[in-house]
């Protein structure tokens, strides 16, 4: 259909976004030019009318760029109207595209506010030179100020950010401060040439200043910018409920308008505190909430007296996982939601995993969404414990960063990396085996895990994955069985070998061990080298290798190559 825009065409968001910055230009000045420039406007008239100065008027005056500005604003209110009435919008979930119902639609809606403030007042009443038309004009104008009824509407989308919100509160109050100073202004200057006493704040201001207003010199006075300022500083400081009295109401009419402007400024002030102290609320609730939980470990560990090492791997493991996933259980965020789009959040989240895997490389797209709902994540602290020997395997362990010690009887066997892979094996038939093993981390690890009966329900389900999963599928380390995988050199071999081997040792670990080998001045380790980073044996240079431990730093010399396999290398050391 021609000529029709929808409403969420990049076209439609800045021309959005151009009209909400004319709304916000009219509802500074046009208050401001109502208030302060009509009387200059009126002034000006009345020299032109005097022979005697229209000729000096004439040759001073130039043209108000605000007049073309106005303009402009008309023109471009006019043009959103017909935008209007040619966009798109939402009914009943569908987007209307029928002309017919567009018009509809927007007459019911924004029309009638949209056409009061499209109104081009300046060019309907140009040519009558009388003041009394020039401040119905003037007054007129200010219905353009209907059009931010819409502005509060795009506002709400940004309800949610506190700074935002902030910032938006902090504008509405200054715009509020400006209208009200254009408001005391004219109050002020409408009723001086009426009062028999000069005690107005215009008098007052201009007997300080030593600026009188003289009877026969409608320039005298003030200046323009010196009158506002004063009327903005007057309205502010009863909005904030200041008041410092060096400008003060003497009139009636300025007494009445400042008791308004004191009851507006309370309502302004509950508003923008009640707001800030959510927002603060807000951004502080994670800490309230995170010193809550850390204050129930203490007291759960003070109450069943953990000894202190348990308790050490209890806090560190709590702030471990608060850290990684600040304090948000991602199971119950997602419960909520349908399962397809479920499926849809935990197949993004573990793309990664999938896409690294080669025993997924061939599954279909059904298959890696059921997969991924499987897929659970852990986190984990250096120091802590895994696995322990004689635990029950019941997942798969894939390792998204961070590095594992796998070890028996204080016997390093395996230093395992990202996109490894530990536990049991799925293709046995029979019920779920014992790890044989401790598996520790030696940094900070991500790892996600899969059950293994579940597993096996998908390759059943999922028969023409199952071949070819099977037959790409393999353990790097096999807890059970005590294998290692051999997989072929990837390069670098020198800077991986090192940067595994010169990872610190966690402080929990190295002290159960000094305490295991107290006296003894000598231990030996098998360190198998990682199987990403499986070397041939004629490739292993004559290196140092630094160890660390919590009391002291010895350099370790004499590395002998064990081959345990056919291509397999381990470090024999003596430390």
């Amino acid at each position: 259909m021609k000529f029709i825009i929808l409403h969420y065409s990049p076209f439609k968001a800045v021309w959005d976004w151009i009209i909400l910055l004319l709304v916000l230009y009219t509802a500074v000045f046009t208050p401001y030019s109502a208030a302060f420039l009509l009387n200059e406007d009126e002034i000006r008239m009345k020299l032109n009318r005097d022979a005697a100065t229209r000729l000096k008027n004439a040759e001073t005056s130039k043209a108000d760029p605000l007049v073309i500005i106005d303009l402009l604003v008309d023109i471009m209110f006019i043009a959103d109207i017909l935008i209007n009435f040619r966009t798109t919008f939402l009914q009943n979930g569908e987007v209307a595209s029928d002309p017919q119902l567009i018009a509809k639609h927007y007459v019911k809606g924004w029309f009638l506010i949209d056409a009061i403030a499209a109104i081009p007042f300046d060019l309907l009443l140009f040519g009558s030179g009388t003041s009394d038309t020039m401040t119905i004009t003037g007054v007129l104008k200010t219905a353009r100020l209907l059009r931010l009824l819409r502005v509060l509407r795009r506002i709400e989308q940004f309800a949610e950010y506190g700074a935002a919100v902030l910032l938006l509160l902090m504008v509405s109050f200054t715009l509020i401060g400006h209208w009200l100073a254009c408001i005391f202004y004219a109050i002020a200057n409408m009723e001086r040439p009426h009062l028999k006493a000069k005690v107005g704040w215009l008098d007052n201001l201009a007997q300080t200043l030593n600026e009188p207003y003289l009877p026969n010199d409608t320039t005298s006075g003030p200046s323009i910018r010196t009158k506002y300022l004063t009327a903005l500083y007057f309205t502010f400081t009863s909005l904030t409920s200041i008041g410092f009295g060096n400008v003060a109401p003497n009139t009636n009419a300025e007494k009445i308008f400042s008791i308004f402007a004191m009851l507006l400024g309370s309502l302004l002030s509950a508003a923008i505190f009640g707001n800030v102290s959510s927002i603060m609320l807000r951004l502080y609730q994670g800490t309230e909430e995170y010193n809550e939980k850390t204050e129930s470990i203490k007291e759960f560990i003070n109450f069943h007296h953990l000894p202190k090492s348990l308790a050490n791997r209890l806090q560190e493991s709590f702030q471990h996982t608060w850290s990684y996933t600040n304090g948000i259980d991602m199971m119950s965020v997602l419960k909520g939601f349908p399962e397809c789009l479920q499926a849809d959040i935990c197949l993004h989240l573990n793309r990664n995993l999938l896409n690294n895997a080669a025993a997924f490389k061939n599954a279909s797209e059904g298959c890696l969404r059921v997969l991924s709902m499987k897929f659970r994540s852990t986190h984990a602290p250096p120091g802590d414990t895994l696995i322990h020997p004689g635990d029950i395997l019941h997942s798969i362990y894939f390792i998204a960063s961070g590095s594992i010690e796998i070890s028996k009887d204080d016997i390093v066997m395996a230093i395992l990396g990202k996109h490894d892979i530990f536990g049991g094996d799925i293709r046995d038939k029979g019920p779920e085996g014992k790890a044989l093993y401790t598996v520790r981390p030696l940094s900070y690890c991500d790892i996600n895990k899969i059950d293994i009966a579940e597993l096996k329900e998908i390759l059943r389900t999922y028969p023409e994955f199952a071949g070819d999963f099977l037959l790409k599928f393999q353990l790097t380390f096999d807890l059970e069985k005590g294998t290692l995988a051999q997989i072929k050199t990837k390069g670098k071999v020198e800077d991986e070998t090192l940067r595994f081997i010169r990872q610190k040792r966690p402080r929990l670990q190295c002290k159960r061990r000094n305490e295991i080998n107290d006296g003894n001045s000598r231990r030996k380790s098998l360190l198998s080298v990682q199987s990403c980073y499986a070397i041939q044996p004629k490739q292993i240079p004559s290196i140092y290798i630094r160890g660390r431990t919590a009391s002291r730093q010895r350099l370790v010399q004499n590395v002998t190559l064990s081959p345990i396999g056919d291509d397999q290398v381990t470090f024999m050391s003596i430390w």
